[in-house]
């Protein structure tokens, strides 16, 4: 597996990004609202009891998870950020994008294609 994650998040109408470095067992989060980086940033250092699925969707069993440890404990943790904090991780967001784009403003206009190559 490897030891590095990055995944795209949002805060109300706020964008941003977590990334996750195993080596150093830190993240660090790229978002410009203070109140929802300050409330990711805590739940990401304070364990957690999650209930985590095994075989089938009905297998679960509680693990006590620290978010840093690695990254699976990582990925388990932003499972359950957004009920704790109301920050919302974007899965299927490219972290690239946001990255490129971070506000409605800096969005290509008139039906420029969106370009996510080094500019």
């Amino acid at each position: 597996m490897e030891n590095t994650f990055s995944v795209a998040i949002s805060y109300h109408d706020t964008l941003g990004y977590i990334e996750y470095d195993g080596a150093s067992r830190s993240a660090h989060i790229v978002l410009p609202d203070e109140k929802g980086r300050a409330l990711a940033e805590e739940y990401l250092h304070t364990t957690h009891e999650i209930l985590v699925p095994h075989e089938t969707l009905l297998d679960f069993s509680e693990e006590i998870i620290d978010p840093l440890k690695d990254v699976r404990s990582f990925q388990i943790a932003l499972t359950r950020l957004w009920e704790a904090t109301q920050v919302h991780v974007d899965w299927s967001r490219p972290v690239e994008f946001i990255k490129k784009y971070p506000t409605l403003d800096s969005l290509p206009k008139g039906g420029v294609k969106f370009d996510l190559t080094a500019s």
